[in-house]
């Protein structure tokens, strides 16, 4: 059973520097240009995950095995094949610049986080995905109002593209509401769904990965799987365990 981190233990992760599932609740569409008015039930509301994807190629999704990570986030065993492809790359790459080091930025895991809210002008629970640098901006705002997120909402919104996109929290007055805003934010449930939090995160096994990988147009045997098997007679593969140093020069575009 895969193990998802929520609560304190994914606010220590976010602290920290140093389609398997069915079907279930989904992430809320959260594209640049977008405001939320929100209420927050809880400080605890969140969840993390390390996902993988590539933009317009494969959905993000997590592992249905999760591989051991260092402090930087950076797989070291039990590598999962999407592990493996960045591996493979970035032991070739000299620097993040060059074309392993391109390609491995790739299939390297990133940081996610899930956080729930009450939306004020729905009146519907709904699930944001951020990501670690985004969320070290939300995260502080709630934790200043702890004590008063009954008197307090929340506006959170999202500017720009890419590498440039900012992401933005801020506690306002009550009194900005409108009435039905107001009435949605008197009448929330008391906590949020920590179950949904969980159900949230899209699972592949690794079966399901060694797929993706070929989708995404990566030759699967150059980490040891025979690319014209079914993917029900795939077997496991990984390179001998070793210790993966984490250079001070790691992808400085893995958190955007």
């Amino acid at each position: 059973m895969t193990e998802v981190t929520y609560g304190l233990d994914a606010i220590s992760a976010l602290n920290d520097e140093g389609e398997s599932g069915g079907s279930g609740p989904e992430f809320t569409s959260f594209r640049s240009g977008t405001t939320y008015k929100v209420k927050v039930l809880g400080l605890h509301d969140l969840s993390t995950e390390y996902t993988y994807g590539i933009f317009k190629k494969v959905n993000s999704f997590a592992a249905t095995k999760p591989s051991k990570k260092s402090a930087r986030g950076n797989p070291v065993a039990e590598y999962t094949p999407w592990d493996l492809a960045w591996k493979y790359h970035k032991d070739k790459s000299d620097d993040w610049q060059d074309e392993h080091g391109q390609e491995a930025s790739k299939y390297r895991p990133s940081q996610r986080f899930a956080f729930g809210f009450i939306d004020l002008e729905t009146d519907e629970t709904i699930i944001i995905d951020l990501s670690k640098k985004q969320e070290q901006v939300v995260y502080p705002v709630i934790k200043r109002k702890e004590k008063r997120l009954d008197k307090r909402y929340f506006e959170l919104s999202k500017t720009g593209t890419g590498m440039n996109t900012v992401v933005m929290m801020s506690a306002e007055d009550l009194e900005d509401l409108t009435d039905k805003e107001r009435e949605h934010f008197d009448n929330a449930p008391k906590e949020f769904d920590k179950e949904a939090l969980q159900k949230v995160w899209i699972r592949k096994t690794k079966e399901e990965q060694v797929e993706l990988l070929k989708e995404a147009g990566f030759d699967v045997s150059l980490i040891g799987f025979d690319p014209n098997k079914d993917k029900s007679e795939e077997k496991t593969s990984e390179p001998p365990k070793q210790e993966i140093e984490d250079k001070e020069n790691d992808d400085p575009t893995s958190q955007f």
